[in-house]
């Protein structure tokens, strides 16, 4: 339905002077979505989540706010929107009852129901025993969730949260995720970081931005597909040379490595790995390895994010 679609991005681009931070981006969030948006530092994420909250104005495109237009009725496309900064915008020398008093304030939610929205606030991001502390006194991790909560305090149908989990340490880092998988059963939730591993713990599907463009859509699963290499890994003590390992049906290339043992390529639709387990022991090859190799999230990231540099290096040099 196409209410389910809280967020619209059509063809944004952001210039500063002539360098394009942001390169006609656009994408979907949709109700109850936690989407993990992922790059490299300087690839044009807190530029796009910016843009998204309407903190910056597009160079050109269009933002749609649960159907309506962020830069036509900016008031209203706000309401609808909750937003963690990287560096959170706290007082820290208030109380953390005080400052979520004055952010209910801000916006604009009725006397009647100022004190509930703070209490439902602290009681969702597990801040109810410091109510009373000083935001200056509190650890990182905690100050993260009074940011959080400034960010929920509406009840907004979307939550961006721009690199929650950055200067934390590996308990709080664990928290804050938690606390983001809970936002998103409620929320649609953005997530910008460029941690690798918040995305698999965290999102329901990844989006990829490299030097401004959008290189990569696609649900975790889809991702997890990608990491599944269609290679093996296969050590010998006596193996035979190169062309009478090819013979075997599937195997596309095969790689001599410095540790010895040898990597194949194979067709995805073809695993050669029973063959050349029954070729070596009938042959004496001496088979001492035969393992599937998976790729991690950074070797896709890695991947996506060179290939797409290469080609861009491509085409300018051909323009030129």
């Amino acid at each position: 339905m196409e209410n389910d679609v809280l967020i619209q991005a059509n063809n944004l681009q952001r210039f500063y002077g002539a360098h394009c931070a942001v390169n006609k981006v656009s994408f979907e969030v949709k109700r109850g979505e936690v989407l993990g948006f992922l790059g490299p530092n300087g690839a044009g994420k807190s530029t796009t989540m910016q843009m998204l909250t309407g903190n910056l104005a597009p160079s050109s495109g269009q933002i749609i706010i649960n159907g309506i237009d962020i830069l036509e009725q900016p008031k209203a496309a706000k309401l609808g929107l909750g937003f963690l900064p990287e560096q959170p915008p706290l007082y820290r020398e208030l109380t953390v009852d005080e400052y979520l008093h004055y952010c209910a304030r801000l916006n604009r939610i009725a006397s009647k129901q100022l004190s509930r929205a703070v209490t439902q606030s602290k009681e969702r991001c597990g801040l109810t025993e410091v109510s009373t502390r000083l935001i200056g006194n509190l650890s990182k991790g905690y100050q993260q969730r009074v940011g959080i909560a400034q960010a929920i305090i509406h009840s907004p149908d979307v939550v961006i949260l721009d690199e929650p989990t950055v200067g934390l340490d590996p308990i709080q880092i664990r928290e804050i995720r938690q606390l983001i998988r809970e936002l998103g059963k409620e929320h649609s939730v953005i997530l910008s970081t460029h941690i690798l591993p918040e995305v698999q713990a965290t999102c329901d599907r990844v989006q990829i931005i490299n030097k401004g463009k959008l290189v990569l859509s696609d649900s975790i699963d889809g991702l997890t597909r990608r990491m599944e290499s269609s290679s093996l890994l296969l050590g010998l003590h006596n193996p035979p040379p190169v062309e009478v390992i090819q013979t075997i049906a599937g195997i596309e290339t095969v790689e001599q490595l410095e540790n010895g043992q040898i990597r194949i390529q194979h067709s995805p639709n073809e695993n050669p790995a029973e063959q050349l387990a029954t070729r070596a022991v009938n042959q004496g090859w001496g088979l001492y390895a035969l393992m599937p190799e998976h790729r991690s999230l950074e070797d896709v990231f890695v991947d996506i994010t060179c290939t797409e540099t290469a080609d861009s290096e491509t085409e300018s040099g051909e323009a030129a």
